[in-house]
């Protein structure tokens, strides 16, 4: 059965930390919990989009927060891929090291 493992990029309007007026900050949300500024890969979202596709990621739904404060912006994009097969267990050696135990009665 296909599995699935989920992300998402996060895109927000904030107000700058270094100077007056308004940035664009881009965070992506791993399959492992992981969470990281990819702001510096690109400016718009859709240069992170097309980054993510070429990573096997595809875009299943977007949706914004219209309730921010202000000029503040955020916008989702929820995207999915088929999550990589899991090994299959590995196989235990029995051969010519020592000899195996019985029990004799």
């Amino acid at each position: 059965m296909l599995k699935w493992e989920y992300a998402l990029l996060v895109r927000r309007r904030q107000a700058a930390t270094n100077d007056i007026g308004w940035e664009i900050v881009f965070v992506w949300y791993g399959p492992d919990g992981s969470m990281v500024d990819v702001t510096p890969y690109g400016d718009t979202a859709l240069a992170h989009l097309n980054r993510a596709g070429d990573q096997g990621w595809e875009l299943v739904a977007m949706s914004e927060d219209p309730s921010m404060p202000g000029n503040s912006e955020l916008h989702r994009y929820h995207l999915k891929r088929p999550k990589a097969a899991a090994p299959p267990p590995r196989q235990r050696m029995r051969g010519g090291g020592r000899p195996r135990r019985t029990i004799g009665g």
